[in-house]
């Protein structure tokens, strides 16, 4: 495979891309019993279960969604200075023979083939709380149509509230790029040169304004909500990304 370029951590400069969150990674060794993950497993069954009723509340009594991809992910939280996780995402990881989540709902197209399982992952369980989006009608993910911004406040534009810690609040893209930065890091000293990922319009457009390019994989889908398996390779994404404090 060919080498990841990357660029060397700064511990001197502040986190331009993320100044109001911090992110927390645990690998799949870390996950069972660890705080963090509980905590993980609350938001999703308050997103996936409360909120947009992907899924049946009964069939989590213990108010946690977890399924049996959880314990072979890369799972990544994000918190704000008070300590109160606002946001996460997994990258679901394979060995030879083992499938990722989205074969379960997704078909791919005759003739596709899969690059070596074992250099793969797939973002998946992407989820923002509430509170934490910048728009009524921003996703589940935090993601809205009016996303173009690449990681700056945006506490002082028309329609986003501001004031004290606002801006905390008013900035899901943080969110989503601290999250996406862990995965890319984790990826590159990991080895996963390909993401999997079965996306929404929204997520869509605003990965590729990030730098992603993506591949669809196979036909649309219903897989809570309708969404287009896509691939894509970390290796393109290091020379087209558009913030480079991604790659930090």
């Amino acid at each position: 495979m060919t080498t990841m370029l990357w660029m060397v951590p700064s511990g001197e400069q502040p986190d331009r891309l993320t100044p109001h969150f911090s992110f927390v990674q645990l690998p799949p060794a870390s996950v069972a019993g660890a705080d963090s993950f509980t905590q993980i497993a609350a938001l999703r069954y308050e997103v996936y279960c409360l909120e947009c009723g992907f899924l049946s509340p009964e069939a989590y009594p213990g108010k946690l969604e977890v399924d049996d991809y959880d314990g072979r992910s890369l799972h990544v939280a994000a918190f704000d200075p008070e300590g109160q996780l606002v946001g996460a995402v997994r990258l679901v990881l394979a060995g030879a023979g083992q499938p990722f989540p989205f074969e379960d709902h997704c078909g791919v197209f005759d003739g596709y083939v899969f690059p070596p399982r074992e250099q793969c992952g797939e973002v998946s369980r992407l989820v923002v709380r509430k509170s934490f989006r910048r728009r009524p009608g921003d996703s589940s993910q935090g993601v809205a149509d009016e996303f173009e911004e690449l990681g700056g406040s945006r506490a002082n534009t028309p329609g986003i509230p501001s004031g004290p810690g606002s801006e905390r609040r008013s900035n899901s893209p943080e969110i989503l790029l601290g999250l996406y930065r862990e995965l890319l890091r984790f990826s590159h000293q990991n080895g996963v040169r390909y993401w999997f990922s079965a996306m929404e319009r929204a997520l869509l457009r605003s990965m590729s304004r990030i730098g992603f390019k993506f591949e669809a994989v196979g036909p649309g889908a219903n897989y809570y909500g309708p969404v287009i398996p896509f691939v894509s390779d970390l290796e393109e994404f290091q020379v087209t990304v558009k913030n480079r404090d991604l790659l930090r």
